[in-house]
C-alpha cells in the first residue's frame, strides 16, 4: 500500500484501505498524525501525561477502526478519541478542566482599538515575504510553543482543533461540550494572543 493521504482520501477510499490492510494503514496514520495528536492532548495535559494519553488513544483507535463508518472525517474521529482520553485522565485525578468561557477573560487586543473600531496603534508590518516565511524562523517557532503553553486550556484546545486540525465548529462544540458562541470567542482570544506574540517578535526579536 502506498502512503495514504488522510487529508484528500474519500470516505470510500478510506473504508477500502481499512478493509484491505488495517495494520499498514494504521502504521501510516500514526506516522502522519502522532505529533498533531500529541499537541492536542498537550492542550489539556502536562507533557508526560499527554504522551501516555496519546499512546492509549492510539490503542483504542486501533481496536475500534474496523467499526469506523466514515460519518465524520478520520481526523475528527481520532481527535475525539484523544480528547476523550485526556479528559478521562483529568476526571480520574480530580483535575477536570473547565472548557467553557470564563466571563472575566480579557480580549488581548482591546487596547489596540479606538471606540470607533479602528486601530489606535496599527500592527507592525511583517518583514518576511509571507506568514509562511516568517514561521520558518526557529526563534519564532520557539515563541509560538511558549505562547501556546501560556494559553488557558480552553483557548488552546479550541485553537488546536480549529487552526491546526482544521475541524468544523460543530465538531469542536460536540467534542469539548461547549456552545458555538463560546468556541468563537475562545478561538478569537487565542488567535489574538498569537497575533500579539508575532507583533511583539517583529518589533523586538523576542517572545
Amino acid at each position: 500500500m502506498n502512503d495514504f493521504d488522510i487529508d484528500n482520501a474519500s470516505a470510500e477510499d478510506l473504508l477500502t484501505a481499512i478493509r484491505r490492510d488495517r495494520d499498514q494503514l494504521f502504521t501510516q496514520l500514526v506516522r502522519q498524525l502522532h505529533r498533531r495528536m500529541f499537541s492536542l492532548a498537550r492542550s489539556l495535559l502536562p507533557e508526560h501525561e499527554a504522551e501516555e494519553a496519546v499512546q492509549d488513544a492510539w490503542i483504542s483507535a486501533y481496536r475500534a477502526i474496523g467499526d469506523f463508518e466514515a460519518r465524520s472525517s478520520l481526523r475528527t474521529w481520532l481527535s475525539r478519541i484523544v480528547i476523550n482520553e485526556a479528559r478521562m485522565r483529568l476526571r480520574k485525578s480530580g483535575r477536570e478542566v473547565n472548557l467553557n468561557l470564563v466571563a472575566d477573560e480579557d480580549d488581548a487586543l482591546a487596547h489596540r482599538f479606538r471606540e470607533d473600531g479602528h486601530w489606535s496603534r496599527a500592527p507592525l508590518r511583517w518583514d518576511a515575504g509571507s506568514p509562511e516565511e516568517l514561521l520558518q524562523e526557529q526563534n519564532l517557532l520557539d515563541c509560538v510553543d511558549k505562547t501556546l503553553d501560556r494559553l488557558p486550556a480552553n483557548q488552546r484546545a479550541v485553537l488546536e482543533l480549529r487552526d491546526i486540525h482544521g475541524l468544523a465548529l460543530d465538531d469542536i462544540c460536540n467534542m469539548l461540550e461547549i456552545s458555538a458562541s463560546n468556541v468563537r470567542v475562545l478561538l478569537h482570544r487565542a488567535r489574538v494572543q498569537m497575533f500579539s506574540m508575532v507583533d511583539h517578535y517583529q518589533g523586538t526579536g523576542e517572545c
